[in-house]
């Protein structure tokens, strides 16, 4: 079963929607998700927002925070999913942010990526160091963006059990 299989029926299983906050990944998250049959009762839809001021306009991230420490960082990835959990009704929220290259981008090398889920439990973000071109990289993200959703719906899942 693939990552984003797995995700669909954690989200079926949990009673859980999802929504999510694109930057590099310029959608690919939302239509990974997609892809999988059934998606329709988990997913309710996705924000691509690649220039900084969308991130403010669109899904809340503070413009003061990303003028101190650019889009590029962890802060930004948890404020961009709290804001797409928040302003599409969703349990969960996903961010993406960071450098697809194939250069660098605000002082960081291509690879450096940002990621975040928001969920009832709070916000995790998690640092990549990907390498490859492009699409490795945006493929990566959505990789590891929907391994860490999986992770935490079964942590989650086990302590409404226990």
């Amino acid at each position: 079963m693939s990552v984003a299989a797995e995700a669909v029926e954690g989200l079926r299983a949990a009673g859980a929607t999802v929504a999510t906050a694109e930057s590099l990944t310029g959608g690919l998250v939302c239509a990974t998700l997609v892809s999988v049959p059934g998606a329709s009762t988990v997913v309710r839809g996705g924000v691509v927002a690649y220039a900084a001021e969308l991130k403010t306009q669109l899904l809340g991230v503070d413009a003061e925070l990303i003028s101190r420490v650019g889009t590029v960082d962890a802060a930004v990835a948890s404020s961009m999913a709290l804001g797409v959990r928040e302003r599409l009704g969703a349990t969960y929220g996903l961010a993406t942010t960071g450098v697809a290259g194939p250069g660098p981008s605000e002082g960081m090398p291509a690879g450096t990526v940002h990621v975040g889920v928001a969920g009832p439990g709070g916000v995790e973000t998690a640092l990549l160091h990907l390498d490859g071109d492009r699409e490795t990289i945006r493929t990566g993200t959505v990789a590891a963006l929907l391994s860490l959703l999986v992770a935490r719906l079964g942590e989650e899942s086990r302590s409404d059990r226990g």
